[in-house]
């Protein structure tokens, strides 16, 4: 048993689970059989086995909780997520990046308004809590003040950041106009307002959307201002072949954005590189040497972006953590799904590459790692996350191996990376708060939010869809109403709206 130095009276909360298979994933990747663990007030204050743990803590607690042989892990953290993109979710399906972003979201982010930002990241939070997710990294949204909002009531741990963008094709009229000090400016009053508050769960990063919409002076003046106050950024590097070329033509190096942004001693600990596909074996070894972290996100990649090299990361030491992205780009915002998919998807890519298989690439152990310290990494919150340990934050995940879709139970694992979905993973805690509780977010009526929130962007949605040629179908027939959807002339037939006729054919 480990027990921490009491560092005042026990007169604090104390929560204490038993009976549990806990899976660390500390340093020497323990996991007890019949274990316990026993949280103070936000933090982890014993770990051990069960029967020490309720002999020393079971007078002391508020709560004792018998979890009859399910999991405890920590918390899963997500290291690429569009919170803010949460209700366009179907609107650019099977389309290349260019048109995704010129021609679907970025008409889309680009009207939205606080509130709708709020709405979104409420609805997305759900879904990663349902996921196991208790602390993510934004990748850029326009509205940080309705993400923060959104993340304090669901009690979630966040790094968030603004989408950035001072040049470049493609950018809607209101966004064509910022200037770099405006940019920069606007992400330094974000820091002082909302860094380092909702007990400390939320921090602000700074963004950078990509490349080809920054300039040189962006890229310098991001960099220096993340060291002066000491946070991280988070970038999405070397998703498309197209990328790559554009910086190559018109930034004067051989190969592409990692090769540049070396160049001008952009890498650094504190960057946070999204998808990082399209980068060869000497930019690897760039990313390596500066301590970049690399958030892989194999559902999007697959749809859009091509296969990363995690393998090569991963052996050069890379920091490779796992991201959902948003949810037009995945449509599915579980990390469970990831999970499985990242370890068959490096697998297949041995195939393909090599000629021969090779079962042993991205192990369960390591993707586990993925999600959890390495997560912890990626976001710069180690010390306090990504693994259950004494004096760490008390951000646990309980998982119920006794269903259909894990049984029979062999490797703990094995099992986690291979068998389990969203549907086993029953309670949520992060900062010392259960957050979901039998599969029931805690501070919000989910099916009540979902359907009225959806309802109360409905007349954005409508205005600034339909004027843009982008009328989402799927979010109208969400609503319990349809074919009748509101207007600002009162409800009308789905019939008598300006749905562009190439819309017209969607099933949904």
């Amino acid at each position: 048993m480990e027990e921490a130095k009491a560092s005042g009276s026990f007169s604090n909360s104390f929560i204490l689970l038993h009976s549990a298979t806990i899976v660390t994933m500390d340093p020497h990747c323990r996991v007890f059989k019949n274990g316990a663990i026993v949280v103070q007030n936000d933090r982890i204050t014993a770990i051990g086995q069960s029967p020490h743990i309720l002999h020393e803590y079971s007078s002391l607690c508020d709560q004792i909780v018998d979890l009859h042989g399910r999991i405890l892990l920590p918390g899963f953290i997500n290291t690429h997520v569009h919170t803010s993109q949460q209700l366009a979710r179907g609107i650019a399906d099977d389309v290349d990046l260019m048109t995704w972003l010129h021609g679907r979201i970025w008409p889309y982010e680009s009207n939205m308004s606080e509130e709708d930002s709020y709405i979104s990241t409420l609805l997305c939070g759900i879904e990663l809590i349902h996921s196991g997710v208790t602390c993510f990294a934004e990748a850029g949204g326009q509205h940080v003040p309705g993400m923060a909002r959104a993340v304090e009531l669901l009690g979630l741990r966040a790094c968030l950041s603004q989408s950035t963008m001072d040049s470049g094709e493609g950018l809607p009229a209101s966004w064509g106009i910022r200037t770099t000090d405006q940019c920069i400016q606007s992400q330094k009053e974000l820091y002082k307002k909302y860094h380092d508050t909702a007990d400390g769960r939320i921090r602000i990063w700074l963004g950078i959307r990509q490349i080809m919409n920054s300039t040189d002076q962006l890229l310098l003046e991001t960099r220096d201002t993340a060291k002066e106050l000491k946070t991280g950024i988070h970038m999405h590097v070397a998703e498309i072949p197209y990328e790559n070329k554009l910086v190559k033509d018109t930034r004067g190096v051989d190969h592409g954005t990692v090769t540049y942004l070396e160049k001008i001693e952009f890498l650094q600990e504190n960057l946070l590189a999204a998808h990082s596909v399209w980068v060869n074996g000497t930019e690897i070894d760039f990313l390596s040497r500066a301590g970049v972290k690399v958030s892989h996100c194999p559902a999007a990649a697959m749809r859009m972006l091509g296969f990363a090299p995690v393998r090569e990361m991963l052996d050069a030491g890379i920091c490779v953590s796992l991201g959902t992205d948003g949810a037009p780009s995945n449509n599915r915002m579980s990390i469970v799904d990831e999970m499985y998919l990242a370890s068959l998807l490096n697998k297949g890519r041995e195939v393909y590459l090599n000629g021969a298989t090779n079962p042993t690439a991205l192990p369960a152990e390591t993707v586990l790692k993925m999600v959890t310290i390495n997560g912890a990494k990626s976001v710069l919150w180690d010390k306090e996350i990504g693994s259950l340990e004494i004096g760490k934050k008390a951000d646990i995940i309980v998982v119920n191996p006794l269903s259909w879709t894990m049984a029979p139970f062999h490797d703990c694992i094995s099992s986690l990376v291979y068998c389990m979905r969203t549907e086993n993973i029953e309670s949520v805690m992060c900062n010392g708060c259960w957050i979901m509780e039998d599969q029931r977010v805690l501070h919000v009526d989910e099916i009540w939010d979902l359907d009225m929130n959806i309802m109360r962007v409905q007349l954005n949605l409508l205005t600034w869809l339909v004027e843009g040629l982008l009328l989402t179908r799927i979010i109208i027939k969400s609503l319990s109403s349809w074919p009748y959807v509101p207007t600002k002339s009162g409800w009308l037939h789905e019939s008598k709206l300006a749905i562009p006729h190439c819309l017209r054919h969607s099933p949904i």
